[in-house]
């Protein structure tokens, strides 16, 4: 009984009003055709509450980026975070080999979370961080593979909250799956984001 009522109490279908409200959202949230998104389970340890979507980018039969999005919610506040919502998020992309050795490319991708997020007027704060940028080689039985290099973005951030103490969870929700098209290479979706930079197209699907 009691791993059940523990269980209960992690799920998306429990918790404060607060946090059942930016679920709704979420699942609510109408996004463009190219992003496919759907629940996954979330991490339940760090935080009481968690909701967690993924998601991948895709152009015909062809993916080209995927991630994570988790929402988090600790009623009774985070000193880290400042608030009682924070999001965390995982973003991966293949990438061709000169656009890898770009020496900018972490700082460029870090801005295109941020800018994401500006671009839709979303408030927030205490963001984090990580872009790593990796190559892989093949050899012996795989040597007729190609070289390989994938950029990964891992962040965070406190969403500001609203009336009730609820942020705009489907308004961060549609800024970061502007972010995945983005690194996926996508034209921008918005009629006044033509000046937003994209990577160049992927060479094949990626293996999730």
């Amino acid at each position: 009984m009691k791993d059940t009522e523990e269980a209960d109490r992690h799920s998306d279908a429990a918790g404060p009003p607060a946090f059942r409200t930016a679920v709704d959202a979420l699942r609510g949230c109408r996004l463009r055709p190219q992003v496919e998104v759907e629940p996954t389970p979330a991490p339940q340890r760090l935080a009481p509450y968690a909701y967690a979507l993924e998601a991948v980018v895709v152009d015909g039969e062809q993916e080209l980026a995927d991630g994570r999005l988790v929402l988090l919610h600790d009623p009774a506040g985070h000193d880290a975070w400042r608030g009682t919502f924070r999001l965390v998020t995982l973003v991966r992309a293949e990438l061709e080999p000169e656009m890898a050795a770009d020496p900018l490319l972490p700082e460029v991708c870090w801005s295109w979370l941020t800018g994401a997020l500006g671009a839709r007027g979303l408030g927030y704060g205490e963001p984090s961080g990580t872009v790593t940028r990796a190559s892989s080689h093949y050899f012996g039985g795989l040597a007729d593979r190609p070289p390989a290099s994938q950029i990964e973005i891992r962040a965070s951030w406190t969403p500001r909250e609203g009336l009730g103490g609820v942020p705009d969870a489907a308004a961060h929700l549609v800024s970061w799956c502007d972010l995945l098209a983005q690194v996926g290479g996508l034209p921008p979706a918005g009629p006044g984001d033509a000046s937003v930079v994209t990577l160049p197209q992927r060479r094949g699907p990626q293996s999730r």
